[in-house]
């Protein structure tokens, strides 16, 4: 097959960022996808409902001219936030709330450090109907990097799902064989988000022959049997698996430096490269259902109207692009040959 027509995808995890660098993210965004589900990291972070309907503004502000890209906006959870809290963001526009544990990732510091004292405000999720999306690592510095995701699965994310059985629960960005075998098995209210380069990349690829900053992320790359669940399940067609990309722009400088930043910015690059991966397994059929189908369902929310193409035919991605105030930013991939691109 060298050609492929699918609906218009969306993506259900990124980071925009704020200010100058929205100019950047959201038109890079907006040119193959019709929604995306903003994180609230800033700094601040987004914490009250008013915080929320500012923050949409300003991305609003930054689409391109006559585009009706739309973003779906969340709510940063601290162990402040109440139950009011999320009364008033759901009013406000938000259709989801994210739990970091503290230190998890970028600008997470703000995050929950006390997760039982959290259960309330769960309970008010349910009752709202509004999802829960879970960054789902244990970040005691006792445990392995690497075994983060499991760690949080076997203390936090079983009693979770079992307390809250009509809550939705996005476990975000997955890695491992176990979050794959987790969800699995999971019920109808736990679905999973999973990024390119967890399904392109292992930690080899990472690390071996010099540190590549650029596939520095969080959570990290991990070993190959833990890509391989994830190809292999994505291939399978599964409705509780979507894209979410984790598109997470960092400045060259902040990449490349003696402690570089955790993101990989995939917006320039997603679709396709989605698209190369889903060939590569002689899945190219499943691809419309991961991309643009499975989380409008899961969230309740209509499936896009509209339809782009891809072709197979090679493509260079960018090495470098300019931000709005002038440094470089490095795509994901960026310099690198895909193999799938957007029909002009």
């Amino acid at each position: 097959m060298t050609q492929i027509t699918i609906t218009t995808p969306d993506d259900w995890h990124l980071h925009f960022r704020d200010g100058d660098m929205l100019n950047e993210t959201v038109p890079a965004t907006a040119r193959c996808f019709q929604r995306a589900v903003a994180m609230p990291n800033l700094v601040p972070p987004v914490t009250t409902a008013d915080m929320v309907s500012e923050y949409k503004q300003r991305i609003l502000a930054a689409r391109p001219k006559d585009s009706t890209f739309e973003p779906v906006m969340t709510l940063f959870l601290t162990n402040n936030t109440s139950c009011q809290d999320i009364i008033d963001a759901k009013a406000a526009g938000a259709l989801a709330a994210k739990l970091y544990p503290a230190g998890a990732t970028t600008n997470s510091d703000a995050a929950v450090s006390a997760l039982d004292g959290m259960f309330p405000v769960f309970e008010e999720m349910q009752k709202q109907g509004m999802l829960l999306l879970i960054h789902g690592e244990m970040t005691a510095h006792h445990i392995d990097i690497f075994d983060r995701e499991k760690e949080f699965i076997d203390q936090n994310m079983t009693r979770i799902v079992s307390a809250f059985p009509h809550l939705k629960v996005v476990f975000e960005h997955i890695t491992t064989k176990e979050a794959v075998e987790f969800v699995l098995a999971a019920g109808d209210n736990v679905a999973a988000t999973i990024t390119p380069q967890h399904l392109l990349l292992n930690r080899n690829d990472l690390l071996v022959g010099g540190v590549r900053p650029h596939y520095y992320c969080l959570p990290v790359l991990k070993r190959n049997i833990h890509q391989q669940a994830l190809r292999s399940v994505v291939a399978t067609g599964s409705k509780k698996f979507f894209l979410g990309t984790d598109s997470a722009p960092h400045e060259k400088d902040k990449k490349e430096n003696a402690c570089g930043c955790a993101g990989c910015y995939s917006a320039w690059s997603a679709i396709e490269l989605y698209t190369q991966v889903f060939d590569e397994l002689g899945a190219l059929d499943k691809l419309e259902g991961f991309a643009s189908h499975n989380g409008a369902d899961f969230y309740g929310l209509p499936r896009n109207s509209t339809s782009i193409t891809l072709v197979k035919e090679d493509w260079v991605i960018p090495a470098e692009v300019t931000l709005p105030n002038g440094n470089p930013i490095v795509p994901f991939f960026g310099g690198e040959t895909c193999a799938w691109k957007i029909k002009d």
